[in-house]
């Protein structure tokens, strides 16, 4: 069996000669504590790290929620005004009823009357042009598309400001010379988009 110097210490006899007397350990005892300690070692670092990612996944999830503004809390989103001109039946409630839809899914402000509001989106539907998108050769039309303008105004009823007043505009295709349920389908395909784009500009455009 091999052996290694371990500890030593100090000695002295009677005559008062100093000896310093060392302990051996076998040598597979030594590299077995070595072992030990490398495994604890490692397992601490691990143990660290695994905390500190958690604690890093704990600020992110909280940070995804902090982009309204904490005095707002509820929104009031009346029926939009249908000023595009283009006759299209419901075409106001249709877009109101999607938009709030969206906020209810998200569910980062609640939807609520006016008078309760902290916020308030004032819709209005400026246009819907309905035109060729796909013309074949022989100028024979094959797609038209429906693109739906809105100007929206978002409005803070706390601090009594217009947070933002802007336009959105999106579009959906279908085939020319087909029924009304599938133009009327391309419309809602618009609406879906656009209504998408005005809850992510106000609940994370800040």
């Amino acid at each position: 069996m091999t052996f290694i110097k371990g500890l030593w210490y100090k000695s002295i006899d009677y005559l008062g000669t100093l000896y310093l007397i060392y302990t051996y350990i076998p040598l597979y005892l030594y590299f077995s504590k070595i072992k030990q300690v490398i495994i604890i070692t490692f397992s601490l670092n691990l143990l660290y790290i695994s905390i500190s990612i958690s604690n890093f996944g704990c600020c992110f999830y909280s940070f995804t929620g902090a982009s309204v503004p904490q005095h707002l809390q509820t929104i009031a989103i009346p029926v939009a005004a249908d000023r595009s001109g283009a006759g299209e039946p419901g075409l106001g409630q249709l877009f109101t009823d999607q938009l709030t839809q969206k906020f209810i899914e998200d569910n980062t402000l609640q939807v609520t009357e006016k008078t309760a509001a902290d916020a308030i989106l004032e819709c209005t539907i400026t246009s819907l042009p309905d035109v060729p998108a796909v013309v074949a050769a022989g100028e024979t039309v094959q797609t038209r598309r429906v693109t739906l303008t809105v100007n929206v105004i978002y409005r803070d009823l706390v601090q009594r400001k217009i947070i933002f007043n802007k336009s959105f505009s999106n579009y959906g295709d279908y085939p020319s010379g087909s029924s009304i349920t599938e133009r009327r389908s391309a419309i809602e395909t618009a609406i879906d988009l656009i209504t998408e784009d005005i809850l992510l500009d106000t609940v994370s455009g800040w």
